[in-house]
């Protein structure tokens, strides 16, 4: 009996671990198939039929999904195979390495420049020259500034020449540049240059000599040179050069028709542009008062002050058609004289109020028009208190021409290599005393290096302001700049 119990005891938990197991198998197949109800939890009260479900009745609405067959389920995803690379390479096909015999051309290796030929381009850039008179000055030295105020011979670029009193030094002209004279004017810089006929040869050299000089200094020095023409014109008297002789101011100016003058005149600025000048030491505005004069004679215009001054007033307007500055010569008036201030002291014994009646007539009315005015080596003994030569005396310069008379532009001495002043001055001081009477430009020093040094050292002393020198060379640039 014991045994049947316990054989039905067996049967009853084999049953219910079969049930358990088929449980099992629907929950997980549940929960693989959404669309499948999920059965009641076991505290859940069974609808109807608490007796345990057969597990092949039970199985039958919900058979348990079998995996997937992997050959029957492929086509949808089918697996991608490798592509050939034979069959799939036109779209991109592998870039072989370019032959570098065929491919060459468009970027050929580039050589290393030949320093040689390819400079040009790369030229150290000169620095830019200034364009306005102020521009130069700020940019010059004390002695670039000094040097502007000396206007001399060629020669006086020469050793023992430079250093020397003129007549002293066996004075040889200079008709070319050379290496030692572009020295001396870096040490002794220098801002114009004055040809006389010992520095003229031929058309060719001339031309030379006046493009070489301007080439030595910046800004490019005045050359000029006593061109009136009648007796007084360093080219139209050379043998050497066929260019118009006009005659003398006096036979020009006797029609009194002003127009002869200025043709005459810009023929004359025509053919010294040409071989590089760029100012004319003319005209003479002196009137011929005096018969016995031998200095000027038929220089002037004439005797008749109105008449001098028209005349003069046509020569200038026919230098400046042809690009020539002017120089009105020899303020106050050398008319009425009968020495010659290149010999010794020459004295007019008139007064102030005499002169303004005659003989600055022609200096008064073209003060407007002319480029400079140039002072003559006159004493003056009733018009002046100082005793000293027009162009040293302050009272005559500054008080009478800037101050009275009221001329603004430049004022240039006559030569200070002439006897009026070298038989009574030394050079040094003769350019510091010229200066300081109020001349801009100190024209021909006896000993060029002694005057360059002496007004220098004034200028360093104090003795003459800075401002005073800048004034000076303010007027040199505007000249040579504006024309």
């Amino acid at each position: 009996m014991e045994t049947v119990k316990r054989g039905i005891l067996a049967a009853l938990c084999a049953a219910l671990a079969v049930a358990l197991l088929i449980v099992c198998v629907v929950r997980i197949d549940n929960s693989a198939d959404p669309d499948v109800p999920v059965p009641p939890e076991q505290n859940e009260e069974p609808a109807e039929n608490t007796e345990p479900e057969d597990p092949e009745e039970s199985a039958e609405p919900e058979e348990p999904v079998e995996p997937e067959d992997p050959e029957e389920n492929t086509e949808p995803e089918e697996p991608v195979e490798p592509e050939d690379p034979e069959e799939n390479t036109e779209p991109e096909e592998p870039v072989e390495p370019e032959d570098p015999e065929e491919n060459t051309e468009p970027e050929e290796p580039v050589e290393p420049e030949d320093p040689e030929e390819n400079t040009e381009p790369e030229e150290p850039v000169e620095p830019e020259q200034p364009e306005t008179a102020a521009e130069w000055l700020a940019q010059m030295t004390l002695r670039e500034k000094v040097g502007q105020i000396f206007w001399i011979i060629p020669e006086q670029l020469v050793p023992g020449v430079a250093d020397a009193k003129i007549r002293d030094s066996g004075l040889v002209g200079a008709t070319a540049v050379t290496d030692e004279m572009r020295r001396t004017m870096e040490q002794y810089p220098a801002g114009g240059f004055v040809l006389f006929g010992r520095n003229i040869d031929t058309p060719a050299q001339l031309k030379a000599l006046t493009a070489a000089l301007r080439g030595i200094g910046g800004p490019a020095p005045v050359i000029t040179v006593d061109e009136e023409g009648g007796r007084v014109a360093r080219l139209a008297n050379h043998d050497g050069f066929d260019v118009p002789q006009v005659g003398s101011m006096e036979s020009l100016a006797e029609a009194g028709d002003p127009a002869r003058v200025r043709s005459a005149a810009a023929q004359i600025g025509a053919y010294l542009a040409a071989y590089g000048f760029t100012m004319d030491l003319a005209p003479v505005a002196d009137v011929n008062t005096n018969p016995k004069n031998v200095v000027i004679g038929d220089r002037a215009f004439g005797s008749d002050p109105e008449k001098v001054a028209i005349m003069v007033d046509a020569y200038v307007d026919g230098l400046h058609s042809r690009g020539v500055s002017s120089v009105l010569k020899h303020f106050p008036g050398h008319g009425d004289t009968e020495a010659d201030s290149h010999r010794g002291t020459v004295t007019i014994n008139k007064t102030w109020e005499e002169l303004l009646t005659a003989e600055l007539v022609p200096f008064l009315h073209n003060m407007d028009v002319t480029d400079a005015i140039m002072v003559a080596h006159l004493n003056l003994p009733k018009i002046t208190d100082d005793g000293l030569p027009a162009s040293l005396s302050r009272e005559l310069v500054h008080d009478r021409l800037r101050g009275e008379l009221g001329y603004r532009g430049l004022v240039m001495t006559d030569s200070l290599a002439m006897g009026a002043i070298t038989k009574y001055y030394e050079p040094g001081q003769a350019a510091v005393l010229a200066f300081e009477a109020g001349c801009d430009v100190l024209l021909i020093p006896e000993n060029y290096v002694e005057a360059f040094n002496s007004l220098l050292s004034a200028v360093e002393s104090g003795r003459i302001p800075e401002t005073r020198l800048d004034e000076s060379v303010l007027r040199i640039l505007r000249v040579k700049l504006g024309r």
